[in-house]
Order: structure tokens, then sequence, then C-alpha cells
């Protein structure tokens, strides 16, 4: 069912274009690896703020209020170019097991979010009122800090998989028959 999907998503023609395209693919990765550089680092300050191991000169609040914004923007545009890369090549990235752990990675950061999301991050002036910061907002911080280096490293990892014997010629032949009927 799911590879089915895959395949009908890839041969449609936005994906067709992005796949086939000499520059699209290629800025569209580049777009990607720069919003999740822009969006990796104001996780990183946020959760080393909460840790307490940066920034100890800023307020929790300051530091969280003030990236939550930027952060939302940056996940948009991140998600937005890794989902076009994703439907230009999702037959392969179906077989790919670093791409199954992303996407597992990315569901258990939404779990992250439900669970601290209003007990931690939308509260973080109180952080600043208690003086110490709370075994639990560390733990948000360390949890947080863990899943996307996991999400970064298996991004990385998704180029190196090699896809099934004859997958591309299949594709390719997919490809030659769509275009004929155009």
């Amino acid at each position: 069912m799911l590879l089915s999907v895959a395949i009908w998503l890839q041969a449609t023609d936005l994906f067709t274009y992005i796949r086939l395209s000499s520059y699209v693919y290629a800025t569209i990765m580049s777009l990607h690896l720069i919003a999740i550089s822009l969006f990796g680092g104001m996780i990183v300050l946020t959760d080393l703020r909460l840790l307490g191991w940066a920034m100890t000169g800023r307020s929790v609040a300051d530091v969280v209020d003030q990236l939550r914004w930027p952060k939302r923007v940056g996940f948009l545009c991140a998600a937005t170019c890794g989902f076009l890369l994703f439907g230009s090549k999702a037959e392969e990235y179906y077989y790919n097991a670093f791409f199954r752990t992303k996407v597992t990675l990315l569901l258990l950061v939404a779990v992250h979010a439900l669970l601290f999301r209003s007990s931690i991050y939308q509260r973080a002036a109180d952080l600043d009122l208690s003086g110490n910061i709370p075994s639990r907002a560390k733990l948000a911080a360390a949890i947080s800090l863990l899943l996307w280096t996991g999400i970064m490293i298996s991004g990385r990892g998704i180029g190196y998989i090699e896809v099934p014997f004859g997958l591309h010629a299949d594709l390719q032949e997919a490809l030659t028959a769509i275009a004929k009927r155009v």
C-alpha cells in the first residue's frame, strides 16, 4: 500500500519535474540544508540554555521566546523542502533504512513536543522564577538534542544507501511511458 502511494507520488508531474530538472532538485536540497542549519542552530541554542550550559547571562524566557517564531519558520521551510525531495524520489526512500529512521525520529519529536511543550517551552518565564532550572526542563533539552542529532545523522545517511537492483531501470521505463503519453 505505502509503496503504491510512493510510486504514484513520484510519478506526478510536479515530482517528475523536480527529479528530472538539472537545477531544481539541487536548489531544493540546498534550501533544505540551509533551513536545517538555521533551524538546528536555534534548537541547539534553546536546548543548551535549558541545560544551563550556554547563554547563562540571558533568561531562559528570552532565549525560548525570541527563538520560537524563527524556529517555526525554519522548520516549515525545512519540512516543505524535505517533502519536495521525498516526493521526487519516494520509491527510493521507501526502501531506505536511514529515511525510515529519520521519519521515526521526527515522530518521536512530535511526541516530545506533546509531552514538554505546555510544561516547559510555553512556561519559560516560570523556569526563570525558580532560580534553578528544573530537572524536567533539562531532560526535555537533552532528549531534544538527542532526537535532532539522530535526525541529522539519519538525513545525512540517506544518500549512502543503494537502491534495490533494477529500481532505476524500472523507474526509467515508467518515466519514458509517461513522457510518451504527454
